[in-house]
């Protein structure tokens, strides 16, 4: 019977800040307590999980039977980024962060892309995604310049309007950026941000986002199971994370809705493997933007979903579902990602329900837990297995 696992990564869904948050600015915050009493928040599914049981969880109502195995795992990697986050779900830990640019990045390598793209560099320093096209999208405009801007996390972003930069060419100019920032420059993501509108109250981001990322320092699970000839499914920005390292087929989405519905699809597939789905929108739409209502409306969804999803699953079904890192709406000093706890619930008929693992260390006991399922050695990777413990 073929073995299937679906890790399904909610972008941002932190369960609480880590021992080290306030180390990274993040002290006190908890994406999960900011959502779960707001109206908007109706996650029956989540519960019968067992989130609410999970380790250090105050929000919600915790339930007698957990219909899942439960833990709370802690970042080992010393980052708090979707690129370093994915790598240690997938068994790379990064003991160094990605570099960041608080001050922009230096006048001499703006000059040299300005020079290779043939732009006008606008802006180069950090700033909110959908306040630097209020503030910069009119003047890119009348001088047909890019806007250039970072954050708190390994980024280097790269926003153009699609009427006068079409989308070919904005990916075009990624390319280079990612060519140019290498070594000390070697930011984890280089993100097109193409946009449309023609003012500052119009202007928005279309979803012809694309990310360019580094490629993970050493294989991961993804590149253990290709090689074991497993099916290693791509579905949202997973491909662009590990810029494709270990992916055997990829399927572009557009948010969470058409992200979930593809999953669904998936689910009626025959494949040998691990379909690994990464839904961005709770982090760019809502935790970024710091917009508890759309979170706690997001989470709704995803658990609609569950209720669709878990009825189907087969005999030798995993899902899995956890998170990269947190972005707490409700943290008004950034509007960055938080270091915090990610939840890690495994249910399906061959694991032991109700199994309440505590807190582990580090992301990569995910990776582990996979690469056993699907009897593919991983000892290569970070992180250590809770396979015998969940397992029926």
């Amino acid at each position: 019977m073929e073995k299937r696992v679906f890790l399904i990564v909610l972008d941002s869904f932190g369960i609480g800040a880590e021992p080290d948050a306030a180390a990274f600015g993040d002290a006190g915050t908890n994406t999960l307590g900011a959502i779960a009493n707001h109206p908007n928040f109706n996650c029956p599914n989540l519960r019968k999980l067992g989130l609410f049981n999970i380790d250090g969880v105050t929000a919600g109502e915790r339930t007698d039977a957990p219909a899942a195995a439960f833990a709370r795992l802690q970042e080992q990697s010393m980052g708090k980024d979707t690129t370093i986050g994915h790598w240690e779900i997938a068994g790379v830990v990064s003991p160094e962060p990605l570099p960041t640019f608080p001050e922009g990045f230096p006048k001499e390598l703006i000059r040299e892309y300005e020079q290779k793209t043939g732009h006008k560099v606008l802006c180069n320093k950090p700033y909110s995604g959908t306040q630097v096209l209020k503030d910069y999208g009119e003047q890119a405009m009348r001088e047909n310049a890019l806007i250039v801007y970072t954050s708190a996390d390994s980024v280097f972003q790269v926003a153009a309007n699609e009427e006068l930069v079409p989308v070919h060419e904005l990916y075009r100019y990624c390319e280079i950026a990612r060519e140019m920032l290498k070594g000390k420059y070697g930011v984890g993501r280089v993100i097109a941000r193409p946009f449309l509108g023609n003012s500052a109250d119009t202007f928005y981001r279309t979803t012809n986002r694309h990310d360019l990322s580094l490629k993970p320092p050493r294989a991961t699970m993804l590149d253990l199971l290709k090689d074991a000839g497993k099916d290693v499914i791509a579905v949202g920005k997973i491909y662009d994370i590990f810029d494709g390292e270990g992916v055997t087929e990829k399927i572009k989405t557009t948010g969470n809705t058409n992200g979930i519905a593809f999953t669904k699809a998936l689910q009626t597939r025959d494949f040998e493997g691990l379909a690994f789905v990464n839904l961005v929108d709770f982090d760019m739409l809502y935790g970024h933007r710091r917009d508890v209502a759309g979170y706690a409306a997001a989470a709704t969804e995803f658990d609609r979903f569950l209720a669709d999803f878990l009825p189907g699953m087969r005999e030798s079904d995993l899902l899995m579902i956890t998170a990269d890192h947190g972005c707490d709406p409700s943290y008004t000093k950034t509007t960055d990602h938080t270091r915090e706890y990610v939840p890690y619930l495994v249910c399906g008929k061959g694991v032991k329900a109700g199994t309440d693992l505590g807190t582990k260390l580090c992301f990569g006991t995910i990776a582990q837990t996979i690469c056993e399922y699907l009897e593919v050695d991983a000892s290569t990777l970070d992180g250590k297995s809770v396979w015998q413990e969940i397992r029926a």
